[in-house]
């Protein structure tokens, strides 16, 4: 189906959720769950046979051996430390990331691509994983009693600039990004309007290629100040309405208007802030534990990654919580604004039907894992907005 986003403004057919792609998606979520479990297992258990093995400190002297320059230990421990793992985690990474989204039918990406992508993604998180914890392991080093407290404000300020500057550096290492163009003038019009009425500045408007990977859609208002732009995959432009792109973007702008980046930002730092006072204590009882040299000891860093993982999970159904209780109100503007529920309600069909989205998932797996609320009950308060 190749719908012109721009002629479809006066009869939206309202798709219907797709009874066969409902039960496809509640198979398809029932094997990434079990998948999930699986790799959570892998990475504790490689984790503790570092510790109590003492594979950790046996890297750690083997590189003193080598070098006694401490950043160059640093990016070497974590290079060995974080390979062996890539390479034992391949198998079930490239089950979960290849072959399973094309036995779905959900990808289109061949494995000549899916293999540059992991290099990308590989070599990209690489760095700025290693300029992250090196940074943070000289401020262990400088300030062992405070240092969680100092590394939380460098890692905020990290996340400000990358939010900044990911839209023009980071996301066309994997997607190319081209104005909407004449084609979709009417739309970008409409878009741009959207934007303004929601007192938003953007860039602009960008189509980007998820066709070439996927054929799941999506958009998003990607981006802080100046580099803040709207972002449509080229599969949302082939597949829906104009109307109903316009209630999505509203979704999107809604955050903006209700602050939820920079409040986003200080949550997040919050919680960073606490998990790495969390991690200070592991590591001081690690020294005694596991005799490291302090808590500045590289060999400390499964230990490290340990609590660090630990409290993400305990602390992952709050900030989920938080996080559809934001959705659920960016929802509520999209509504407002636009006045359009039968095309926000179509709009959520589609992506139900089109990403093999569960629209009913269950409570307990929407309390633990969701960070939106379940596609059903947005679906019902679009439809029940129509009403009023």
């Amino acid at each position: 189906m190749n719908i012109n986003p721009i002629e479809d403004n006066e009869t939206l057919d309202a798709p219907m959720l797709d009874s066969e792609k409902q039960e496809k998606a509640r198979r398809y979520s029932k094997i990434n769950k079990r998948l999930m479990l699986i790799d959570l297992a892998l990475g504790l258990l490689y984790l503790f046979a570092w510790l109590t093995l003492g594979w950790s400190r046996d890297l750690k002297l083997f590189l003193e051996n080598i070098t006694n320059i401490e950043w160059i230990i640093i990016a070497l421990f974590l290079f060995i430390f974080g390979g062996i793992f890539m390479l034992i985690n391949l198998p079930l990474s490239f089950y979960e990331g290849f072959v399973l989204p094309h036995q779905f039918g959900l990808s289109n990406q061949n494995l000549k691509d899916w293999i540059i992508d992991q290099i990308k993604a590989g070599l990209l998180g690489g760095i700025l994983g290693l300029v992250i914890l090196e940074v943070i392991y000289a401020v262990l080093r400088i300030a062992p009693e405070t240092w969680w407290l100092w590394a939380a404000g460098i890692l905020l300020l990290f996340n400000i600039i990358l939010a900044n500057l990911a839209p023009v550096l980071l996301f066309p290492i994997f997607y190319k990004f081209q104005p909407l163009g004449d084609e979709y003038a009417e739309l970008e019009t409409r878009l741009l309007s959207l934007a303004k009425e929601s007192q938003t500045y953007v860039k602009g408007v960008y189509k980007f290629d998820m066709s070439r990977r996927t054929k799941a859609a999506n958009a998003g208002l990607t981006g802080l100040g100046n580099t803040r732009r709207i972002i449509l995959g080229d599969t949302l432009l082939n597949e829906f309405h104009a109307d109903e792109i316009e209630t999505v973007m509203a979704h999107e702008l809604g955050h903006h208007v209700h602050k939820d980046i920079p409040l986003g930002i200080i949550i997040e730092s919050a919680i960073t802030l606490l998990g790495l006072y969390f991690a200070s204590w592991g590591l001081n009882w690690g020294v005694n534990v596991f005799g490291f040299e302090g808590v500045w000891d590289i060999a400390g860093f499964p230990l490290f990654t340990l609590v660090i993982g630990a409290f993400g999970l305990i602390t992952m159904p709050l900030t989920n919580a938080y996080s559809r209780w934001r959705e659920r109100m960016a929802d509520r503007y999209a509504l407002e604004i636009t006045k359009n529920g039968s095309a926000y309600a179509s709009a959520l069909t589609r992506l139900a039907n089109q990403n093999l989205a569960q629209a009913d998932p269950p409570a307990w797996e929407v309390f633990f894992l969701h960070s939106h609320p379940a596609l059903s009950k947005r679906i019902a308060m679009a439809q029940e907005y129509e009403k009023i």
